[in-house]
């Protein structure tokens, strides 16, 4: 008897006893396993790649709400932050990461949270897909375990792989024990976990569903919690690459890529197996590279493009959120943070003569203007707002860059204030000005006041208050001294600081570069900042 025959019936009879062991169906790699697991690989990498994208823009993580300079159980960066607000701040810490490792990299935080939350959407639709087939067709079996001896065989397959050896084909049934584990874990385990602590990351959710989010403890161990998944998905991938060309070779491929047996494979169509293995990595980390480089050639573009896919589906699961931190009392004054990071400093001399005239003089001939499309303009002084009454807001304010911080915030209700004024049957947004200005502008030009557009749902909502007040003191400078813009749904960048007048307007389009604020004009991120 030949070698070749006895491999060839040893390959029947583990064929035999794998179709025994699993019910009668033969767990095969139909072409729906295939298709599906390729999307998911594609997919996976682009979620990675953005995600570090996102997290260079903060690179600190934390088990609490606080995120006090210290108090990082992993960070990656030697930066030392200054406990004096505004020495040293969130933007100074971000990173810029290359194109070749993040999505789209050079910083853009804004691009990469919105390919983030695209390629989820296409992420779970395929998870769904996959999952739905996997019970239909009872390829179930191929990784869920069915009896507790997985145990001590997947222990016997650490040993194995331990001492550099590979386990006999008789251990895959397609895979050994340990592999099942793994399998099971991502899938079943690690990818729900990834998908549950993925809202948390939105303030307007967040701050609607407090009890969801005490699951988890707080949103910054959420933020743990899905980084570590992150961090287990890139090591189980580079592992199970790798394997896939160490252990048994020419049984895997043939069987992952063809769909058949090795012993009905010869050598031209193993090396069509292997071709088509290599070339699918190949054609993957060319698509990740090239989107990143696709994304920067032309910023505007892929901002509108890749916000307009998604806009129905936030339209339905996130717009319609709003924050209810005060309502359910969702802090209270021992959570409030010793340390309040913040991401900007005070207008300059350069950018506004007159904000530091009025600094000078403690603000007390400060003036907010309030008028756009309205029968009669108004101005108003600190105290005149005062006067309409006092709302005290512990709340958390969420950076999309990913730290957060607890404050109390003492004001009034933006709503009321916008009661003064008559505006006019065409006003359906409101602009809040400030008289400090943009970082930078999408296109090089001289920078201007800082501006950002709130719906007329935002303006009105209970949490959307203009404050005069921070932690029992007046507003200091840095937080946006003497007045501010405070809406809990959203995330800080629409919070507008030095508030220098308030106006009715027809449509955020026609002001600015038309994207909704300047944040979203010049750091490309969308008009609703919920997401």
């Amino acid at each position: 008897m030949s070698a070749h025959t006895v491999i060839s019936e040893g390959k029947i009879m583990h064929q035999l006893l794998l179709t025994a062991s699993t019910g009668g169906v033969e767990l095969d790699f139909p072409s729906w396993l295939r298709i599906t697991h390729f999307i998911n690989f594609i997919m996976m990498g682009f979620l990675i790649r953005s995600g570090w994208e996102v997290l260079a823009s903060h690179p600190r993580l934390y088990w609490n709400n606080q995120c006090t300079p210290g108090s990082e159980w992993l960070k990656f960066t030697k930066d030392k932050v200054s406990t004096v607000p505004g020495e040293f701040t969130a933007r100074d810490d971000q990173r810029r990461l290359s194109p070749l490792i993040s999505l789209p990299g050079n910083g853009q935080i804004g691009l990469g949270r919105a390919w983030h939350a695209l390629v989820t959407f296409i992420w779970i639709a395929n998870g769904l897909v996959y999952v739905s087939l996997l019970f239909l067709t009872g390829q179930w079996r191929r990784i869920v375990p069915t009896s507790w001896d997985i145990i001590p065989q997947a222990w016997e397959s650490i040993q194995i792989y331990a001492g550099f050896q590979i386990p006999s084909i008789e251990h895959f049934q397609p895979y050994d024990a340990l592999q099942q584990i793994m399998y099971f874990t991502v899938v079943f385990i690690v990818a729900p976990l990834m998908i549950a602590t993925g809202p948390i990351m939105s303030p307007a959710f967040c701050g609607r569903f407090p009890g969801y989010v005490r699951l988890f403890r707080n949103r910054q161990t959420a933020r743990s919690i899905h980084f570590l998944g992150m961090a287990f998905y890139c090591v189980f991938t580079v592992i199970h690459v790798a394997l896939v060309f160490v252990v048994h070779p020419q049984y895997n491929i043939a069987h992952m890529m063809l769909n058949k047996p090795y012993n009905e494979v010869d050598a031209a169509q193993f090396a069509q197996a292997v071709t088509m293995l290599i070339g699918g990595i190949v054609f993957a980390v060319a698509l990740w590279i090239f989107a990143s480089y696709w994304s920067l050639r032309d910023l505007r573009f892929t901002q509108t493009f890749i916000w307009g896919l998604t806009q129905p589906i936030r339209n339905v699961l996130l717009d319609r959120i709003s924050s209810r931190q005060v309502q359910k009392k969702t802090f209270t004054d021992a959570d409030i943070s010793p340390f309040h990071w913040v991401n900007t400093r005070p207008p300059t001399e350069r950018e506004s003569t007159e904000w530091n005239r009025l600094k000078e003089h403690e603000f007390v001939d400060y003036r907010l203007e309030l008028g756009g499309l309205v029968k009669e303009s108004k101005s108003l002084s600190i105290d005149e707002l005062k006067q309409l009454g006092k709302e005290v807001n512990i709340t958390m304010h969420t950076c999309m860059q990913g730290w957060t911080g607890i404050a109390k915030w003492e004001g009034v209700r933006l709503r009321d204030v916008l009661a003064l004024v008559e505006k006019t049957d065409e006003a359906r947004y409101v602009m809040v000005t400030s008289f400090g200005h943009v970082g930078h502008t999408y296109d090089g030009r001289p920078t201007e006041p800082y501006y950002e557009c709130l719906d007329i749902s935002m303006a009105m909502e209970d949490e959307t208050i203009l404050a005069w007040g921070m932690n029992d003191k007046p507003l200091p400078d840095v937080y946006g001294g003497p007045l501010r813009l405070r809406a809990d749904s959203m995330h800080g960048y629409k919070m507008v600081k030095w508030v220098q007048k308030i106006e009715w307007i027809k449509d955020y389009h026609d002001v600015g570069d038309g994207q909704g604020g300047s944040r979203e004009d010049s750091g490309l991120q969308h008009f609703d900042a919920r997401a």
